[in-house]
């Protein structure tokens, strides 16, 4: 793997997020989907996982997420085992972990305002402790004027802002976005790109499965490539003009 890709396993670093080393994972008694992954990422840093449909690059993200455990190898996490987690440990982990899935997942009752606050209230925190706090993130990702509206009302750039809004209102570590522009024309892709990057400005590491390539190449970002299951060798493409 490329040293500008910050993936060279043998390097530990104080800074370190995430580490795998040797990790493959299956579903039940199938084949491998992930296979022999060894990968080390620093905290605040930017990565594209790029791959075809199949490569492996939802199910890596399963497991930064710990929704899914390696079938083999070890996984650490925010300087812990996650292979000796106990279960109890797992959601107060799974905290400082924002996550934009494909489906995005929003409640179609809830307003704008309601879904993006969803985890603090889950969380056990009073509208009155974060009540300003979302009006403040909704403002900031362009929704301002749209808090009570209903996501079925939305464009489709506008939920996928609302998606991201409710991914980081908890001020995670890390922000997972899976295929986050892949159904949105050119000009919203390349504005919730500018997001994330806010986002990472402000120390949030971000890792985004795609398939835009054109974002990519735009982006300059280091780029972890799966094939087949396994990381491959991948140079980024040259910074935004």
């Amino acid at each position: 793997m490329s040293r500008n890709a910050n993936a060279a396993a043998g390097d530990a670093s104080a800074d370190e997020i995430l580490r795998f080393t040797n990790v493959s994972m299956r579903y039940g008694r199938g084949p491998d989907v992930l296979s022999d992954v060894s990968l080390s990422l620093p905290r605040g840093s930017f990565h594209f996982i790029t791959g075809v449909s199949g490569a492996g690059k939802s199910s890596l993200l399963k497991l930064i997420y710990l929704a899914a455990r390696p079938s083999t190898g070890a996984f650490r996490l925010f300087g812990e085992d996650v292979t000796r987690m106990s279960a109890r440990d797992l959601p107060m982990a799974r905290r400082k972990i924002g996550v934009v899935s494909q489906d995005l997942l929003l409640l179609d009752h809830l307003s704008a305002f309601d879904n993006t606050a969803l985890p603090l209230r889950i969380a056990g925190h009073k509208p009155a402790e974060y009540r300003n706090d979302v009006a403040e993130l909704l403002t900031w990702v362009g929704l301002g004027a749209r808090m009570q509206a209903l996501p079925p009302t939305l464009a489709g750039g506008e939920k996928q802002r609302l998606a991201i809004a409710r991914a980081v209102v908890g001020r995670p570590e890390i922000l997972l976005a899976d295929e986050p522009t892949g159904n949105v024309d050119h000009e919203i892709a390349l504005r919730i790109y500018r997001l994330f990057v806010e986002l990472n400005r402000l120390g949030t590491t971000v890792i985004i499965a795609t398939h835009d390539q054109d974002l990519v190449a735009r982006s300059g970002r280091p780029v972890l490539h799966l094939d087949k299951g396994r990381l491959t060798p991948l140079a980024s493409q040259g910074p935004v003009a």
